[in-house]
């Protein structure tokens, strides 16, 4: 049987995204991600927060380093990747969500400009989907549609696989 690896998260940006280009000229962005939990002890609140660090890949980087901003609460789906490396004779370790879709939560801010439906919430949809109110683009998979306000990878394989970095030095993102 096969596994499934899926990641549901919604939290805000820790800091803004930083995009940068592989050996191949394939773009990836690269952002840290929090969500939290609270609960009642004792009477008291108690929160934890958990940060993830969060690598997006193609049109969904783009679209990520271009409308997210540190504090900008995104809903993301994606697959948890874990990788190693030796750094000085130690082996070490660091665990990634590769991001598959993005949407933008909250009010629309002054970085958004364009129609469509969104129930006041900002966002964009990809790799050829059409929505209602389409900006800057068409449904061929060149732009960005506003009115389903979701953003996904710009290949049709989940997660964006197709454009994951071909493992030279210069495309580890961190």
């Amino acid at each position: 049987m096969a596994g499934i690896n899926k990641v549901i998260l919604v939290g805000h940006l820790g800091g803004d995204p930083e995009m940068k280009y592989g050996s191949s000229g394939n773009p990836f962005t690269t952002f840290t991600m929090a969500t939290s939990d609270s609960w009642v002890k004792d009477g008291q609140r108690e929160e934890r927060t958990e940060w993830h660090r969060i690598i997006a890949f193609g049109k969904l980087a783009e679209v990520c380093a271009k409308w997210l901003h540190k504090g900008k609460q995104i809903y993301l789906e994606g697959r948890i990747q874990t990788r190693s490396w030796e750094q000085d004779g130690i082996k070490r370790y660091t665990t990634e969500i590769i991001a598959g879709t993005m949407q933008m939560l909250g009010s629309r801010d002054s970085n958004y400009q364009g129609g469509g439906s969104g129930g006041g919430q900002g966002g964009f949809a990809g790799g050829g989907q059409s929505g209602g109110g389409q900006v800057g683009g068409s449904s061929d998979g060149s732009g960005f549609g506003a009115g389903n306000n979701q953003a996904s990878s710009e290949n049709s394989a989940p997660y964006g696989q197709a454009s994951v970095p071909d493992g030279s030095p210069d495309d580890i993102p961190f």
